[in-house]
């Protein structure tokens, strides 16, 4: 690709999505940010092939409101067609799309729709490149309010390497730009993206809530009846050996925001 390229962003204003936006600016690159707000309908289709006009790669990081494994499935297949369908027409030469890391062996929920999401987006004539991530920092303060009821906050059990959806934004920009796999992606069924160190969820919620003022105890929740349950506790949202590990830390990161 060429040095300055246009590229368009589908969740533009969302929470990777305008990191995803600010570095393609910082390295020179013209945006097109695709979303509602803009008149552009990834679902729907309105808008989107006069959106996609002169764009040379799309980067997907859009999302659904719905954690819903039909509404959400139906939703990520359905902007995949049309993506693919649209960018076909219109010349674009390949489609970054950020994914989860461990999905794989996912049978429920939000990851079995992004594992479908995958499959989708794959099916099709533009080239494809996935980006796997491990859950941002910014999932854990959203996690932590939602499981707030009185003086206890309840949090799902979960082994992770926790990442800054900034760092996220950067692997993404460079494999819409990068003519060429990294060394780290050579051998990888997907590149994958992670924090730098494991970290206990329940232990990353008890931090930020101190941080906000909140005396609040915390516990850990786990539900049999959850059939990614083992994934989630037993190490399958860690990264493979390949995996690009990138700061800063948790609290590091707590830290910049304070």
């Amino acid at each position: 690709m060429e040095t300055r390229s246009r590229i368009a962003v589908v969740g533009a204003t969302g929470r990777a999505g305008r990191h995803v936006v600010d570095v393609l600016r910082e390295r020179g690159h013209e945006v097109v940010p695709i979303s509602r707000s803009v008149g552009v309908d990834v679902i729907s289709g309105a808008g989107l092939e006069a959106a996609l006009a002169g764009v040379e790669c799309v980067i997907d990081v859009s999302s659904t409101p719905s954690p819903e494994q039909r509404e959400a499935t139906e939703f990520f297949t359905t902007s995949a067609r049309n993506l693919q369908e649209a960018g076909a027409k219109a010349g674009v030469r390949r489609l970054v799309v950020a994914s989860i890391i461990g999905i794989d062996a996912s049978v429920a929920g939000y990851n079995a729709a992004k594992s479908a999401h995958e499959r989708a987006v794959q099916d099709g004539p533009v080239p494809v490149r996935i980006l796997r991530a491990a859950q941002f920092h910014e999932f854990v303060e959203e996690l932590a309010n939602w499981g707030l009821q009185g003086d206890v906050c309840f949090v799902p059990r979960m082994r992770t390497r926790l990442v800054a959806a900034r760092a996220v934004a950067e692997s993404l920009v460079d494999l819409a730009t990068d003519p060429e796999p990294t060394a780290e992606q050579v051998g990888a069924p997907f590149p994958e993206i992670a924090g730098p160190r494991e970290e206990n969820l329940a232990e990353m919620a008890k931090l930020v809530l101190v941080r906000r003022g909140r005396d609040v105890r915390i516990e850990e929740v786990s539900d049999p009846a959850d059939p990614d349950r083992d994934l989630f506790e037993n190490g399958g949202l860690l990264p493979g050996p390949h995996a690009r590990l990138a700061g800063p830390t948790y609290a590091d990161w707590l830290d910049t925001r304070a």
